[in-house]
């Protein structure tokens, strides 16, 4: 191989370096204290179009607040439409502009002052991205679900941490969320629970999935958080 190849070679691989270091792909999180001296914890993750941002108290888990929607960037201008609001349904459909700033594993919000530190760009979990509950599976019978129709289920991974968010884009109503970190271990999916906006009691349980990947869906079957058996299939979602 000539020296001039190779130095394309190193070019584009230190290009690749550089723009993956600055990708905001991945999880994120920042601590702030409130009025009441609790401290409060946020995670936001960012998969490709679609991101999530979840403010809970970090000892206890109480979940406290969560948005989301889509998102896209164009230079340092990061541009969101509101597809679920927690706690405001009229911001629902609406799109907003700020300025972020990356900095080494920093990624600064302005008008929030908010600072967050990266937890993972992506990896190591298998299931990074968004998915939509696009089917159930009950008595060996698959049963598909539309997954245009304005009442979703989403959930948001990144390479460690994820999030469930059922919602309705037409009415604005939010009807609940959960989330915290994850693993992929063997054809195993692990939820480790930090937040669970339903039932507090929840939080700091673990629990096992069967999983597997095919023909691009997540089919994943065990036993819910209530104890009851479960199989699902998700769609990855595209723009």
């Amino acid at each position: 191989m000539g020296t001039k190849n190779t130095l394309l070679i190193l070019l584009f691989f230190l290009i690749a370096l550089v723009t993956n270091a600055q990708s905001v792909i991945g999880a994120w999180e920042g601590q702030y204290t409130d009025g009441s001296d609790q401290e409060i914890r946020t995670v936001v993750i960012f998969a490709d179009s679609y991101q999530v941002r979840t403010d809970y108290q970090a000892r206890s888990g109480k979940f406290i607040h969560t948005n989301g929607g889509t998102w896209k960037l164009d230079g340092d201008t990061m541009t969101e439409m509101v597809e679920f609001h927690s706690d405001d349904p009229t911001v629902v459909g609406k799109e907003f502009n700020f300025t972020v700033t990356l900095q080494d594993s920093l990624l600064y919000i302005a008008g929030g002052e908010m600072k967050l530190k990266r937890i993972d760009a992506g990896m190591p979990g298998k299931l990074y991205g968004a998915w939509l509950m696009s089917g159930r599976v009950r008595d060996g019978i698959t049963q598909l679900r539309d997954t245009d129709r304005p009442r979703k289920t989403m959930k948001i991974l990144s390479g460690t941490r994820f999030q469930w968010i059922a919602y309705n884009t037409e009415t604005g109503d939010f009807m609940g969320t959960g989330g915290g970190t994850y693993t992929t271990t063997d054809g195993k999916y692990t939820e480790n629970i930090e937040f669970f906006s339903r039932d507090d009691s929840r939080v700091g349980a673990s629990l096992e999935f069967d999983y597997e990947l095919k023909d691009g869906n997540w089919h994943h079957s065990g036993l819910s958080s209530k104890g009851t058996p479960i199989s699902e299939i998700w769609s990855i979602r595209n723009e």
